[in-house]
């Protein structure tokens, strides 16, 4: 796996200071740069005005420039979501979204360039995992998105390519600097981070004393359909994945939200349902305080697995209401510009390979 150098986005405030301190800079320039990177967001040295020329190319020679470009950018004419293909500085592609609510704008952000969870109904996995994000890379998602629209950035969600957990130090790092009073300042409540299952990462996610909101990517019913469509389910049996959530909760009584993608004829029957509301019924704290979310499965050439009707989803919400699960069908957003995790990115690679 390729590991790139860090970039200076990517420290934090004391690294920052002590750098400084190295190169023979006072301490206060450490404050000023920091501020022009994490809060004027800026892309390039030569905007630091308040920040000397001599120190500016000193820093040139020492840091690249912005560790992301964008490569492509979509606007959906239905209800203007905005997809971005951004390159990083070694070829590789990732996507981010933009998502307009009436409550602010969301962004949700990529932690891995590729996948390597092989989730049999994801279009993320189909070329592998080829390294994980930088902190720095994660936060000029964030960055970029917020500086070229003139739009605050409210809430984030780590919800696009990759596994966050299996990213974890540079995903805390992204955390603490995204949420960092000095930089965004985004609240804890106002970022989710998903996951597929790392039981020990959601456990140790859970002792770092953020109150991040925690969705796990379910998508089954019992322990056999998760382990045939969801390879992590061989490594982390499905009990133990619900215990660390269970202890998740108990740490920051925070909502769990269950990402939920219905496929025709493998978890999407009533008798499913069923076997969902008893999965996650009493036995947990978190089942007084959690939400399903049901995704019709977004149908990805290679993998054959098809969506259900419209009927058969809500008779699927129906019976998870009946026995007193909140449950809700995500709503579509961005449809005409393939806004579904992955699919932008499989094919923007694989149509560069062709040209090579």
């Amino acid at each position: 796996m390729v590991e790139l150098k860090r970039d200076i986005r990517s420290m934090d405030l004391d690294e920052l200071k002590e750098y400084f301190a190295k190169i023979g800079e006072k301490p206060f320039r450490a404050g000023q740069v920091y501020d022009w990177l994490h809060v004027k967001l800026a892309a390039s040295f030569d905007e630091m005005t308040n920040i000397s020329k001599d120190l500016r190319e000193k820093l040139k020679q020492e840091w690249p420039e912005a560790p992301i470009s964008l490569h492509q950018r979509f606007k959906s004419k239905l209800d203007g979501t905005e997809k971005y293909l951004f390159r990083l500085r070694d070829g590789q592609i990732i996507e981010s979204v933009l998502m307009r609510y009436h409550f602010g704008n969301s962004v949700c952000i990529t932690s891995q360039a590729g996948c390597r969870m092989g989730c049999k109904f994801c279009a993320s996995t189909l070329l592998g995992l080829e390294r994980n994000l930088e902190p720095a890379e994660m936060l000029m998602q964030v960055y970029y998105i917020q500086k070229i629209t003139g739009e605050r950035v409210s809430n984030i969600v780590v919800m696009g390519i990759g596994e966050p957990m299996d990213n974890y130090d540079n995903l805390m790092r992204f955390l603490r600097i995204i949420t960092g009073e000095k930089g965004l300042n985004i609240g804890a409540r106002q970022i989710t981070v998903s996951s597929c299952g790392l039981a020990d990462k959601i456990r140790k996610f859970a002792d770092e004393g953020l109150a991040i909101n925690l969705a796990l990517s379910l998508h089954a019913p019992n322990a056999e359909i998760r382990k045939s469509i969801m390879p992590i389910a061989n490594a982390y049996e499905l009990g133990d994945v619900l215990d660390a959530v269970d202890y998740y909760y108990k740490q920051h009584g925070r909502r769990i939200t269950f990402e939920y993608s219905l496929i025709s004829g493998i978890n999407d029957s009533d008798k499913n349902a069923e076997e969902l509301s008893r999965l996650l019924g009493k036995k947990y704290k978190f089942s007084g305080n959690m939400l399903i979310n049901l995704i019709p499965v977004n149908e990805v050439k290679e993998r054959g697995m098809k969506r259900p009707d419209e009927k058969r989803v809500e008779s699927f919400r129906r019976v998870l209401d009946k026995n007193g699960i909140n449950a809700t069908v995500r709503r579509e957003l961005g449809s005409d510009i393939n806004a579904a995790c992955g699919q932008l990115r499989l094919n923007t690679m694989r149509e560069e390979k062709k040209s090579e």
